[in-house]
C-alpha cells in the first residue's frame, strides 16, 4: 500500500469521526431544549390552586329582551298602508328593569287589514279560478288613460277578462279614473258552467293582450298554455260535477190555474214577477233564493203544474235555500189547492224531502272543502 493510499484512508477516517461527533452534539442540544421546555419550575396554568375553570352551567335569572316578532304576512294583492307607530310606553319597554324570573312578552306587530279595494281586486282576479297574467309597466300610468284601452278586452269566448292595478299607495285595486298604477295584472276565468277555457280562446287572449300591452306601454308575462289548459279542465270537472239544481213540483188537484189568478197568488207569496215572465223569490240582499216556472210558454192562459227551482251552488248555506223553498211550496199548496210531487208526479213524502236535505248539506261540505263555498263570489262567478 502506498503512502498516498494511506493518507486518503486516514483523511476519510477523520471525516467520518467528525460527522459522528457533530451529530452527537446536535442530539445533545435537542435533548437539553426539551428538558428546559418541560422543566418542573414552569407553572401549569390548568393545575394552579384557585384557578380551576368550572364547567357547571349557570342560569341567568334576568333574560334578555325578546326580539320583536315579524309582522303577519298578508296576500300580495292586499298590501295595505303602513302600520301605526307603537305607543310611547311600548317603545321604551326594553329600557325598564326586568323582574327576575318574569318572562318578557314579544312585541307583536299589529295585524294589517285588507282594504275593501284590495278585497274587490282579489274577487276580480282570483288566483283559484283565473289565469293570472302580470303586466310590467315601463312607467306609472293613470287609470283615465288606460281604461278605454282595457275595455276593449272584456271577454274571450264566454270567459270574462278583468284587470287590476297596484296603486301608488301600495294597494291592489280595480282600475279606476284618478288612480295611478305602477303594475297591472290581467285575469281570465278558466271555466264556466258550459266549458273550460280552450286553446283557441287562450290564443285569442294572448294575441289581443299583447296588442293592449303595446298600447299602454306594458310587457305581459304569459303563462305556459299546456299548464293553463290542464288547470282549466280540472276546474271545469269540478264545476260540472257540482252544477246541481233541485226542483219541487206543485200539481193542481183540480182544474188548471189561470195565469192571471196565479200571478196574484205568487206576488202575495213574495215572488218578484219579472217582465220576461220569470218569477224570482228575492233573498233580501239583491240576490235570489229560488225561482218558479209555470211550465208553459209565455202568453199561455192556464197551467196545471208549477216548478220551484233552487240553484244550489249559488245560494249560501246560511240562507237555507232548500228549506225556504219547501216552506214556500207548502204555503202554495194551501193557496192553490195543490200537491207536492216529484218529476214522475208521485207525491213527495217528508222522509224523501229529509233525505234530499241531507244530500244538500253534504254538497255544501264538498263546496267548502274545495274552497269554493256555495253562494260566495267565487261560486257565483263559476256558476253564473
Amino acid at each position: 500500500m502506498t503512502d498516498l493510499q494511506m493518507s486518503l484512508i486516514g483523511a476519510a477516517g477523520v471525516f467520518v469521526a467528525g460527522v459522528f461527533a457533530y451529530n452527537k452534539w446536535q442530539e445533545h442540544k435537542a435533548k437539553k431544549s426539551v428538558e428546559r421546555a418541560f422543566a418542573s419550575e414552569h407553572d401549569d396554568v390548568l393545575l394552579r390552586p384557585g384557578d380551576i375553570v368550572r364547567s357547571e352551567p349557570t342560569l341567568d335569572i334576568n333574560p334578555a329582551p325578546v326580539a320583536a316578532a315579524a309582522p303577519v304576512p298578508v296576500p300580495a294583492a292586499a298590501t295595505s298602508a303602513p302600520a301605526a307607530s307603537p305607543a310611547p310606553a311600548a317603545a321604551h319597554a326594553e329600557d325598564a328593569p326586568l323582574a327576575p324570573g318574569v318572562p318578557v312578552a314579544p312585541v307583536v306587530a299589529p295585524v294589517e287589514l285588507i282594504t275593501p279595494a284590495a278585497e274587490q281586486a282579489t274577487s276580480l282576479v282570483d288566483p283559484l279560478i283565473d289565469v293570472l297574467i302580470p303586466l310590467a309597466l315601463e312607467a306609472p300610468v293613470r287609470g283615465d288613460k288606460i281604461l278605454p284601452i282595457l275595455h276593449t278586452l272584456r271577454h274571450v269566448g264566454n270567459k270574462p277578462v278583468h284587470f287590476i292595478g297596484l296603486h301608488v299607495n301600495g294597494d291592489w285595486e280595480p282600475i279606476v279614473h284618478g288612480g295611478v298604477y305602477t303594475k297591472l295584472q290581467a285575469g281570465v276565468q278558466m271555466a264556466s258552467r258550459t266549458t273550460a277555457l280552450n286553446e283557441l280562446e287562450y290564443s285569442e287572449l294572448v294575441t289581443r293582450l299583447r296588442a293592449v300591452a303595446d298600447d299602454i306601454g306594458a310587457e305581459p308575462e304569459i303563462p305556459d298554455m299546456i299548464e293553463v289548459m290542464g288547470e282549466s279542465r280540472t276546474l271545469h270537472r269540478f264545476v260540472a260535477g257540482h252544477d246541481a239544481q233541485l226542483g219541487v213540483n206543485l200539481m193542481s188537484y183540480g182544474a188548471p190555474w189561470s195565469i192571471a189568478t196565479l200571478i196574484g197568488a205568487l206576488e202575495k207569496q213574495g215572488f218578484d214577477v219579472r217582465p220576461d215572465g220569470r218569477y224570482i223569490m228575492p233573498d233580501g240582499d239583491g240576490g235570489q233564493l229560488f225561482t218558479l216556472t209555470t211550465n208553459v210558454t209565455l202568453g199561455a192562459d192556464t197551467t196545471s203544474r208549477l216548478t220551484l227551482l233552487l240553484d244550489v251552488p249559488c245560494v249560501a248555506p246560511a240562507r237555507n235555500g232548500f228549506g225556504a223553498m219547501l216552506d214556500c211550496a207548502r204555503a202554495l199548496v194551501g193557496r192553490l189547492d195543490a200537491v207536492i210531487v216529484d218529476d214522475s208526479d208521485q207525491p213527495l213524502t217528508d222522509q224523501a224531502l229529509n233525505e234530499i236535505n241531507s244530500q244538500v248539506l253534504d254538497f255544501y261540505q264538498e263546496m267548502d272543502a274545495a274552497d269554493i263555498p256555495a253562494g260566495s263570489t267565487r261560486a257565483m262567478r263559476l256558476f253564473s
